[in-house]
């Protein structure tokens, strides 16, 4: 009761009635200020500021007019290899000879280009449609060398033409050497199949290994040039791989995406 009635009798007194009300202390009003220059820039950055974003696809380093395998059209012993790994020839060369029975069938390129794998040899056993070679297509040194990515449909709508591309080679460890720089020349309109695939690279390998994850886009990646370095193309670092890079070589490429705002985020 005592403190009841002292209590009552300081609210009834008018001694303090001329004493300034205290709203918050010095340090309160501190954090509330801090709280509100932080919540003004967080709204000016999700307005103005930009996430940048980028997908990752595997993909090969190859030429335009992509690959084949050459077969044995016949049933037969190999009695003649005359093109070694790398060699170039016009079309209608002689690659193969197979014996069949008391005469020899010679196996011809149908199309000029450069063998990038040898898979018959000498006094070898082979049936009709045995894979004998895997033949680039390419009509000479010029032609270009380029990378083929091969993107899921769920990522492949996000990339356009002109997106920057940087490429981590297999046979060229980024740790050391960084990443070869490319632009996107082009993104199918059609999903690819594992077929269609194993058509264009000569490889059913490799098309089961792009198409594991169900039939994906096919993006055409322009390989930036750099005349001073040793490979010929642009790097991130200065001077790249000390070698000249070949086709064939598998690539992992992260693929950068228009940037968007963070207010479209929390919106979406």
């Amino acid at each position: 009761m005592q403190f009841r009635e002292q209590a009552l009798a300081k609210l009834q007194s008018t001694t303090d009635l001329g004493t300034a009300a205290t709203l918050a202390k010095p340090r309160s009003l501190v954090a509330l200020l801090m709280v509100t220059v932080l919540v003004a820039f967080g709204s000016l950055w999700a307005f103005t500021g930009a996430i940048p974003r980028q997908v990752t696809v595997p993909g090969i380093l190859t030429y335009g007019q992509g690959s084949y395998t050459l077969d044995s059209p016949v049933s037969g012993q190999i009695t003649g290899v005359f093109a070694q790994q790398g060699t170039t020839f016009p079309a209608q060369a002689p690659l193969f000879t197979v014996q069949v029975d008391s005469t020899q069938q010679t196996v011809r390129a149908f199309s000029g280009g450069r063998t990038t794998a040898i898979l018959a040899q000498v006094g070898q056993v082979v049936t009709a449609g045995t894979n004998l070679a895997v033949v680039e297509r390419v009509s000479g040194p010029t032609d270009p060398l380029i990378a083929v990515l091969y993107a899921p449909t769920s990522s492949a709508g996000l990339i356009s033409e002109g997106s920057t591309v940087d490429l981590d080679l297999r046979s060229a460890p980024a740790q050391e050497y960084g990443v070869m720089r490319g632009v996107v020349q082009s993104v199918s309109q059609f999903s690819q199949t594992q077929k269609q695939i194993a058509g264009f690279l000569g490889d059913a390998q490799l098309a089961g290994q792009f198409s594991g994850q169900g039939q994906p886009m096919q993006v055409v990646v322009r390989l930036l040039t750099a005349p001073g370095t040793t490979s010929g193309f642009q790097w991130s670092t200065r001077t790249g791989p000390p070698y000249l890079i070949d086709s064939r070589t598998l690539v992992s490429a992260s693929v950068h995406l228009p940037s968007v705002r963070p207010i479209s985020w929390v919106l979406s």
